[in-house]
């Protein structure tokens, strides 16, 4: 597994922990690196700060493409995936299609069966719109 893919593997595990234990994903971000054997990769810090700083955009535009789901009403794994690639695609420094085919290999390992293709969907649509979006600093 390559060093990025750990990375944004250990980030989904700090937001996941984060959302299920309703804290700061900060808090659940220090708490990961107290418990970690070694360093953290220093991108793992880059994806949690980057979908914190920017969780409301992100979370605004999942709702907006989602067809018929709500944020709370999708899997944690999934949201957290979403989250993860929606901030990669629109202020990351990958490609868009790395993001979403990253995410879409994290859901098959991970989530449920349907949700390669969900992820896969509403990534793609906030892909095609990323030039249109307005986007905060």
């Amino acid at each position: 597994m390559a060093a990025r893919t750990k990375a944004r593997k250990r980030a989904l595990d700090v937001l996941f922990q984060a959302d299920l234990k309703s804290v700061s994903a900060m808090v659940a971000m220090t708490d990961f690196e107290d418990r970690a054997d070694g360093p953290t990769n220093p991108y793992t810090r880059t994806v949690v700060e980057g979908v914190v700083a920017h969780q409301t955009r992100i979370d605004d535009l999942l709702s907006t493409y989602s067809s018929g789901w709500t944020i709370p009403r999708m899997p944690a794994i999934d949201r957290n995936l979403l989250r993860i690639a929606t901030w990669e695609i629109l202020w990351g420094d990958i490609p868009t299609a790395v993001a979403i085919d990253e995410a879409v290999e994290l859901s098959r390992d991970l989530s449920t069966d349907e949700s390669p293709a969900f992820i896969n969907g509403l990534l793609g649509q906030i892909a095609e719109m990323k030039d249109h979006l307005v986007l905060e600093d």
